[in-house]
């Protein structure tokens, strides 16, 4: 449709790599030459940027930037057909979080640094400067769509976009192997970080927790990576300012022991989320 492949020019125009889709909210599959990746892709789909092939044929690395091939005559019978309008946020230089529900909302508004928003058709995309590994389901409701991988275009949102931060990136940190664990003891969690406290209210530290307990007995899998990712995440947000105590750490060992964890995983997985962000040391 004209509309879309005026939407995608114009994008282009601004630097950000762009490709139409189809009925479902899909890229438009392989055209003849390329079937089963025939041609290679380019290469083997892990730059962005068109095939060598005239249409748009690998998903997200089909976004290209360059008007003369989204306005080509090869192009038009997609365009003609295309239902909307994606784009590669990787391309772009940003990150997606992909918000699917009203809980996931409500997650990210208690959890992740406040950025520019989009709405869409059942929740919203929380953009943030950066790239990242992109990953599905990293939390009930949540995607992260950055590197290889493709987002619709629903607008440009509101709000001012935040860089990406620790918090974001925790979410799709897996536990480390068990060679980096630390000994069983758990002291003060952050004894000696000052920094400067974000927390808009006195009840913003005490919701974050809430939330967290709440994410851990909420896992029906994945037990010991949904422990760790939302320690990760308490301490990306609240880890750097000395507001966290033992009582906070014990009560989110409560809730992980409640799910069938250790004492000792517990205390692996705090102390390795340390490390991980830098506020301790092996």
């Amino acid at each position: 449709m004209k509309d879309h492949l005026r939407t995608a020019l114009l994008l282009a125009t601004q630097g950000v790599p762009v490709l139409p889709l189809r009925r479902g909210k899909l890229p438009f599959g392989n055209c003849p030459t390329c079937a089963r990746n025939a041609c290679g892709g380019r290469p083997n789909m892990r730059t962005p940027g068109p095939c060598v092939c005239p249409r748009p044929c690998h998903g997200w690395a089909a976004a290209t930037t360059d008007p003369q091939a989204l306005n080509s005559t090869a192009w038009a019978p997609v365009w003609q057909h295309a239902t909307a309008v994606a784009y590669h946020p990787g391309g772009a230089g940003v990150t997606v979080v992909d918000l699917d529900d009203p809980a996931a909302i409500a997650w990210a508004r208690e959890t992740l640094p406040a950025t520019r928003t989009v709405a869409t058709t059942r929740g919203e995309h929380w953009i943030y400067r950066g790239t990242m590994q992109s990953a599905n389901a990293v939390r009930p409701g949540i995607d992260i769509k950055s590197l290889m991988a493709y987002a619709r275009w629903l607008g440009s949102g509101t709000g001012v976009t935040a860089a990406l931060t620790d918090a974001v990136r925790a979410l799709t940190v897996n536990e480390p192997p068990a060679a980096r664990r630390a000994p069983q003891t758990l002291s003060v969690p952050l004894s000696g970080q000052r920094g400067a406290c974000p927390h808009r209210t006195p009840s913003f530290l005490e919701r974050g927790i809430a939330m967290a307990e709440q994410s851990i007995a909420a896992a029906s899998s994945a037990v010991h990576a949904t422990v760790y990712r939302t320690f990760l995440a308490v301490l990306s947000t609240h880890g750097r300012c000395g507001c966290l105590t033992d009582a906070h750490a014990a009560r989110l060992f409560t809730a992980a022991q409640a799910k069938g964890e250790s004492p000792r995983h517990c205390t692996d997985a705090w102390t390795n989320a340390l490390i991980t962000l830098g506020l301790s040391h092996v």
